[in-house]
């Protein structure tokens, strides 16, 4: 059986769309279109035929909206209603703020009090002390938990935590807005807790008034400075618009089940493949690269196998993702002599070089794992940490909707039969 083609020529390429070349050119440099150079002198190019191929689709859609309708829940139909997150011209804001200032100037725990009730200043008093306490009972029966099972990832860890802690938590079952800001601040502070143990004595008074990434750093033992980049990358994995995680977070709301349900089951879709959990592909990719002479053999064998290059490229983002940008631009700042830096760094060049594609929040993520020496799998635990701050804040505007998110299906089986 022949393979599908990955790429076009230039001539091809425009045959396919019914445009001239002059025009193929022009949905490159838009960034519809990705290309990448054939020979060393780069002036004769190729087209991926994945997004020739969605050009296509979308004049079709666009001609026959009964086809639209059939691929209604792919990439942009059906919207919902939002005030939380723009992703505009290859920027993103949270309530009207830059995402990437806000990851630079302000806490996480400043960044949940904006998404939760509109006002940063609203944190104070979301996150007072008291209100945030657990019994440390359920720390030591998960400290237990863990040390016995110590293959479970930080997802699961975090599902079992807020299962533990729901059975307890009457006042979850309070769905009004100010209720849920206070049990999202509960939420978050057990999943950040539950991120460092079994650590001696990391469940003091203390704890609860310090903020979520100086837990982290304590946790974790590292430098005091270390906090800064972890509140950076919680902060801008905080939300991103309706994708898999919080629609799946929407349609839990919808039926009125508590923040603990929401999160648990946001958290079982995020640590799929093709969303938060596509950061353990780049980190065992990251893993199988020793050194700069490991970088272009591994890169071109899963090219040759028609492999995607994990941790590259945004659907959302083709000039690239602004998130990966600024994360991986603090790092180069703080730790300039970092190997692990210079590695990340390296493979970034390698990957333009071969198919012209900037890296994502998942390659950042890593990079951030690798050049802080954090835990295995770390930053996947960070991006969900983060995406709670977000989950939570489309519960709050879920609930005030009335109406239960219940799509029908179109029914494609076998037509009834007749009695026999």
């Amino acid at each position: 059986m022949s393979k599908t083609p990955r790429y076009f020529t230039a001539a091809e390429a425009a045959e396919k769309l019914g445009i001239t070349a002059a025009t193929l050119y022009a949905y490159v440099s838009r960034g519809l279109i990705r290309s990448e150079a054939m020979d060393d002198k780069r002036r004769t190019r190729r087209y991926l035929v994945e997004d020739v191929q969605k050009l296509i689709d979308r004049k079709e859609q666009q001609a026959d909206p009964a086809k639209a309708a059939q691929s209604a829940l792919h990439w942009g139909v059906p919207m919902m209603d939002s005030g939380i997150t723009l992703i505009n011209e290859g920027r993103f804001y949270y309530r009207g703020y830059d995402a990437a200032h806000l990851a630079k100037q302000h806490t996480l725990e400043e960044i949940a009090a904006l998404i939760w009730t509109g006002a940063m200043e609203n944190h104070a008093e979301i996150f007072v002390g008291e209100s945030l306490k657990f019994s440390p009972t359920l720390f030591k029966t998960l400290s237990q938990i863990f040390v016995s099972n110590p293959a479970l990832a930080y997802v699961q860890r975090y599902q079992i935590a807020l299962a533990m802690a729901a059975a307890d938590d009457f006042a979850a079952y309070d769905l009004s807005p100010q209720a849920v800001s206070k049990t999202g601040a509960r939420i978050l502070r057990l999943l950040t807790l539950t991120a460092v143990l079994p650590i001696n004595n990391i469940v003091t008074d203390t704890i609860y008034r310090v903020s979520t990434a100086q837990i982290l750093t304590k946790g974790w033992g590292l430098d005091e400075h270390a906090a800064y980049l972890l509140n950076a990358a919680l902060i801008l994995c905080a939300d991103h618009e309706l994708n898999v995680s919080a629609f799946t977070a929407r349609v839990i709301a919808s039926a009125e089940t508590t923040p603990y349900a929401i999160v648990i089951g946001a958290l079982s879709a995020m640590q799929g493949f093709k969303h938060g959990g596509n950061s353990e592909r780049v980190a065992a990719m990251m893993r199988s690269m020793m050194s700069d002479a490991d970088i272009r053999p591994a890169l071109v064998d899963k090219l040759r196998l028609g492999e995607r290059i994990p941790g590259f490229g945004h659907k959302l983002y083709p000039q690239g993702d602004p998130r990966a940008a600024v994360l991986l631009t603090l790092l180069e700042n703080d730790a300039p002599d970092s190997s692990a830096l210079h590695l990340a760094q390296a493979v970034i060049a390698e990957v333009r070089a071969l198919i012209d594609i900037p890296p994502n929040i998942d390659f950042a993520l890593v990079t951030l794992e690798n050049v802080l020496n954090l835990p295995r799998g770390s930053a996947l635990a960070i991006f969900a940490l983060g995406r709670t701050v977000g989950w939570i804040g489309h519960a709050i505007e879920q609930y005030s909707d009335p109406n239960l998110i219940r799509p029908r299906a179109r029914y494609v089986g076998i037509p009834p039969r007749e009695n026999d």
